[in-house]
């Protein structure tokens, strides 16, 4: 199961977590863990090439921390600054320690030859689309051959509502930290995050959660487990309402779903009967219409 937090919870969880730790700590975790995942990714750090495309926020800063992390480790670290006057001080210090450099001109020709470009434009707090100098560096990201890594979530969607507004970025791998956001888990926004890695910063999110994603385990468990006793009818009956007798396409295709899908038994009802029982005997086949072709717990159909 995964639980997604609202930026308001997620902000108020970081500010009394920074409340008892040292100053600057957090970010530290989470340009720990930013790094170790962009490590993975490459599998092999050193003689790689990394952009990191860097806002002003602490997005930036987390990119900024996580690029000297890759270039102590011999990776060849080049960040380029949205806003070179408002770029994470201590960051930047720490990546040009490190080895890291700023680059100055040719900024989409070193995305084009980059091995892995790290989003770091814009946090939780972005609204709309990225204005049109992020804009082109998320354009110039996806026609490269990097992969690509986003800060929290891709920079352009809309943490709370997953909303994409304009411009963004498509990431191979989001790395989130602490909880996951809106965003994150539903659509369209879900599906510029590519995959979606948790980090724990160790942050307590109070409260309940605003919405929850299941996973393959968690509807596994939903699902009825067979026992000695159970016939074709204790395990549900699906009902297929597809199909024509000229195109019994749709009405094979929508029953072997059902029964893939572990329906004690499927019912179908309409005109390509015959097409259904030469593939699947075990079918259930009616032309008496859905409400008078017998039991059925959920019904599908299409064209």
């Amino acid at each position: 199961m995964r639980t997604a937090y609202s930026v308001e919870t997620v902000r108020a969880a970081e500010r009394a977590l920074m409340a008892r730790l040292p100053e600057g700590a957090l970010m530290q975790r989470a340009a720990a863990g930013l790094a170790a995942a962009c490590a993975e990714l490459l599998g092999r750090v050193y003689g790689s090439r990394v952009v990191l495309l860097v806002g002003s926020g602490d997005n930036g800063g987390d990119a900024l921390y996580a690029g000297a992390r890759l270039a102590r480790r011999g990776a060849g670290v080049t960040a380029v600054l949205l806003a070179p006057e408002r770029a994470h001080a201590g960051g930047l210090a720490a990546l040009r320690r490190a080895g890291g450099v700023v680059a100055r001109a040719a900024v989409e020709e070193a995305i084009e030859r980059a091995d892995l470009v790290v989003d770091g434009i814009v946090g939780i707090g972005g609204r709309g689309g990225l204005r049109p100098e992020a804009a082109a560096l998320a354009d110039a990201a996806g026609r490269a051959r990097a992969a690509v890594v986003a800060v929290d979530l891709p920079s352009g969607v809309e943490a709370g509502t997953g909303e994409v507004r304009g411009a963004a970025v498509r990431a191979d791998l989001t790395v989130t930290f602490g909880a996951y956001k809106p965003g994150l888990l539903v659509d369209p926004a879900r599906e510029y995050a590519g995959v979606v890695r948790l980090v724990d910063i160790g942050l307590e999110p109070p409260g309940e959660g605003e919405l929850e994603a299941l996973q393959h385990a968690d509807v596994a468990r939903l699902l009825p487990v067979p026992g000695a006793e159970s016939d074709k009818y204790r395990r549900g009956v699906v009902g297929i309402a597809a199909g024509s007798a000229r195109y019994p396409g749709a009405a094979v295709l929508a029953v072997s779903g059902a029964l893939r899908g572990g329906a004690g038994a499927v019912r179908y009802v309409g005109p390509a009967g015959d097409a259904v029982i030469a593939r699947f005997p075990e079918t259930l086949v009616s032309d008496q219409g859905p409400a008078k072709a017998g039991r059925g717990e959920a019904w599908g159909g299409g064209g």
